[in-house]
């Protein structure tokens, strides 16, 4: 078998329940299989920083996933958001939800997705992170009632989506836009085609410098 052909076989795994990552990796144009961790999220923060912090959740999630597995390459992920020092994850409840979003609006605040890739046939472990600058615009309380009651909030981090076209809550960002979704795309593209599982599709999107994902409204108002 061609070394080529052998890459090809490989199979891709994906540590997260997450739907826009799943978006986001057939944006790729990648195969994959999903096999969800498990993994408890809710990490002590003090002292930690944020981009250890999302690495370090990132590499248990493709640690589980990979346990016990004889073969694959497993893809885990974890997104927080930190203003003022504090993290935020995934909120709890409403009002946890609500309180966040209260707290981020009409401030600037950092996204950071920690990845992890863990290969089974190479017995190889890559961790890195993205980190992205959101700024929120100044949405009212009526806003984020409504955008509660959607049920939209609850599992992601920070409390809101940033691609959601009714709420729309960011109105600037600086650096990688899938980031904020979920997954770095340039980067997570380099990492699959130096691990043998994308060919092609790399050059679209990395360096971050020419990434569409990364030069997304980079300097430009989402909304006014």
């Amino acid at each position: 078998m061609r070394g080529g052909e052998a890459r090809m076989k490989k199979s891709l795994i994906l540590g997260s329940a997450s739907p826009r990552r799943r978006d986001l990796l057939e944006e790729l144009g990648v195969s994959y299989q999903v096999a969800v961790s498990g993994v408890d999220e809710t990490s002590e923060t003090v002292g930690i920083k944020p981009e250890a912090l999302a690495e370090e959740l990132a590499l248990k999630k493709a640690q589980k996933v990979a346990s016990g597995r004889g073969s694959g390459v497993v893809l885990g992920a974890d997104t927080i958001v930190t203003l003022d020092g504090r993290v935020y994850g995934k909120p709890s409840n409403n009002q946890e939800a609500i309180a966040m979003l209260q707290k981020l609006r009409n401030r600037t605040h950092t996204v950071v997705t920690g990845i992890a890739l863990v290969n089974i046939y190479e017995k190889t472990t890559e961790v890195t992170h993205d980190t992205t600058q959101v700024t929120m615009r100044n949405y009212t309380d009526n806003e984020i009632s409504d955008y509660i009651a959607t049920g939209g909030p609850l599992d992601k981090a920070g409390a809101y989506g940033i691609q959601n076209q009714d709420f729309h809550p960011a109105s600037t960002t600086k650096g990688c836009y899938t980031n904020v979704i979920g997954l770095p795309l340039c980067r997570v593209s380099r990492l699959l085609t130096a691990n043998g599982l994308l060919l092609l599709q790399a050059e679209k999107w990395g360096p971050p410098e020419s990434c569409p994902g990364c030069n997304h409204l980079q300097t430009e108002a989402l909304y006014v």
